[in-house]
């Protein structure tokens, strides 16, 4: 019985250890693994190293991952994925609109005439 109280507070440790931080750590690694498995062409991704592209082609026997980014095709290991930014990008396109102004300066100048 003594030896019993005697390991009570080893194990009260050990059983908080395992639910502060080792049930954690796994529950973001597999939620890590679920979004890597289901990475597809056309989703907007970022690096973790910061850089910001589109998923052009994904290898599953070597596990890596080719970006589009603005015309530049590089390839990346799948576990260099920090996140998945969208799921469609070309929602993401038509919603930016134009980038042509409304009125020309001149107008502007004969406005304040």
């Amino acid at each position: 019985m003594e030896i019993i109280l005697n390991f009570l507070p080893f194990i009260a440790i050990m059983a908080l250890m395992y639910f502060m931080m080792i049930r954690p750590q796994k529950k973001a690694a597999t939620k890590t693994q679920n979004m890597l498995n289901a990475m597809k062409k056309g989703n907007s991704v970022v690096t973790i190293g910061g850089l910001h592209g589109v998923i052009d082609e994904v290898n599953t026997t070597n596990n890596t991952v080719v970006i589009d980014c603005d015309g530049i095709f590089l390839t990346f290991e799948k576990k260099a994925i920090a996140r998945v930014v969208t799921t469609d990008v070309s929602n993401a396109v038509e919603d930016l609109g134009t980038n042509t102004p409304s009125h020309t300066a001149e107008e502007d100048n004969e406005e304040k005439l």
